[in-house]
């Protein structure tokens, strides 16, 4: 008898398996790739981040941003603006993702309108009047308060800014109506070109120290910054505002400028987005707000900012979670996409979860069906040999006994050659002793006439 090569047969039948397992691979991968991009769409690696004019300390602040954010794979589009209220706008309008804000330049209104959120107040921005030491004519300018002002020439600014609205406020506070002043309405950097040829008596700046015209002014002969003695008052009467104090010193320490503290009255930026911007954007933006504001400078000690105080626009969930727990347990070691997989994979976890469970129940027995259907399937062959040979006698006994022997040798051929997992050998085995029994079967049905018992 021919021996049959060992090579037929093995453990698993590989073949059959993932046969077995593709339904449930496709069903688990296709959920997979649904939840990973409907349920949690990954981040836009484009984001508009709206500033303010040149030489402004928003658009200072924005190319930092922008540098960070690239170490990342974020590119950061930085759009200039008059400011805080023409960001606010664009926000609104959708013509920006995120973007600097002042504060008290926002109304319930337009945060509800607009769709807005807050990611932390950054740093505050003191109200910096600059004023002539003398008038176009060489006469002294001593102006010791706000309502000394009346019919001096000062540049407040585009209105998009937030300044004209927020020194409007300063003058209400005083009793001075806007028309009692002669008000340009300038950017900043040709309003300091104005000032410093004499053509206007002072201009007002909202912006951090470290914008370079502040900067600039503050070291310029012949131009001095208004002290605000009554600071704490203004706090009082409009509480968006913070006391701060510019100490003697500060910016030049060799040459004592300035030679006295300062006393000034200070909103806050605010970085502010739209409630769609995505969540691992809101905790990158904040990261790098604490990498860039978290130090200490003119008016803040360290780790003052970034807050989630002094804004009045609610504070995103994610921010707030940021400031009470500290960055994602995962961005603190591994890349920003990284870690964003990973959070994200909760996703396909439960998608997995909700598909495999059940699957794992049909896999196995299916596995099991294809690997005996080998073998079931020839019984089918012996019952179609055995109804022949219910039909068969006669005077063609002989030559129905050699048609039937010859389907059964040919099927135990074939058998021979079926390919099946060891476990699953008894089948097999089953199936060859089968077909010799029902081989016997028509021997001695069809035996020839002499040889019938």
């Amino acid at each position: 008898m021919k021996r049959l090569p060992l090579r037929k047969f093995s453990l698993v039948s590989l073949r059959d398996l993932l046969v077995a397992v593709a339904p449930t691979a496709v069903l688990v991968l296709a959920a997979c790739i649904v939840a990973y991009v409907v349920v949690d769409p990954a981040p836009p690696r484009r984001v508009v981040l709206a500033t303010g004019q040149d030489n402004s300390a928003y658009e200072e602040f924005g190319h930092k941003y922008a540098a960070l954010l690239a170490r990342d794979g974020i590119r950061v589009e930085l759009q200039p603006s008059l400011g805080s209220e023409d960001n606010l706008q664009r926000l609104i309008e959708g013509k920006a993702d995120i973007a600097f804000v002042q504060s008290g330049s926002t109304s319930e209104a337009q945060v509800e309108r607009g769709g807005l959120v807050s990611l932390g107040s950054l740093f505050t921005e003191p109200v910096w009047l600059f004023l002539r030491e003398r008038d176009a004519h060489g006469r002294k300018l001593d102006v010791r308060s706000i309502p000394q002002l009346k019919g001096l020439r000062i540049n407040l600014g585009p209105e998009g800014t937030g300044v004209p609205r927020l020194f409007r406020q300063v003058l209400d506070v005083n009793g001075l109506e806007p028309g009692q002043l002669k008000i340009s309405a300038l950017e900043n950097t040709p309003a300091t070109v104005e000032l410093l040829a004499g053509r206007i008596d002072g201009l007002v700046f909202s912006s951090a120290p470290e914008a370079p015209l502040i900067q600039m002014l503050l070291q310029t002969p012949g131009i001095r910054l208004f002290n605000f003695d009554q600071a704490d008052a203004y706090t009082r009467r409009l509480p968006f505002l913070t006391h701060v104090v510019l100490p003697r010193g500060i910016v030049d320490l060799g040459r004592d400028i300035p030679a006295h503290d300062f006393h000034l009255i200070a909103p806050t930026a605010t970085l502010v987005a739209r409630a769609d911007l995505h969540p691992a954007l809101v905790d990158l933006f904040v990261n790098a707000a604490t990498t860039i504001h978290g130090g200490t400078g003119w008016f803040q000690q360290q780790g003052q900012f970034p807050s989630p105080r002094y804004t009045e626009i609610p504070v995103a969930p994610e921010a707030a979670k940021y400031y009470r727990d500290g960055p994602p347990f995962l961005q603190r070691y591994l890349s920003f996409w990284l870690a964003n997989l990973f959070d994200r994979l909760w996703v396909v976890v439960v998608a997995l979860a909700a598909l495999i469970i059940p699957l794992s129940k049909i896999v196995p027995p299916l596995y099991v069906w294809r690997i005996r259907s080998r073998v079931y399937r020839w019984y089918g062959q012996l019952r179609a040999v055995e109804q022949a040979l219910e039909n068969a006698g006669g005077e063609h006994r002989e030559e129905a006994r050699e048609e039937l022997l010859r389907r059964l040798d040919d099927i135990e051929q074939r058998v021979n050659h079926i390919s099946i997992p060891l476990a699953y050998a008894d089948a097999l085995y089953g199936l060859r002793s089968h077909i010799n029994f029902v081989r016997q079967r028509v021997r001695v049905a069809l035996a020839p006439a002499q040889d019938a018992p």
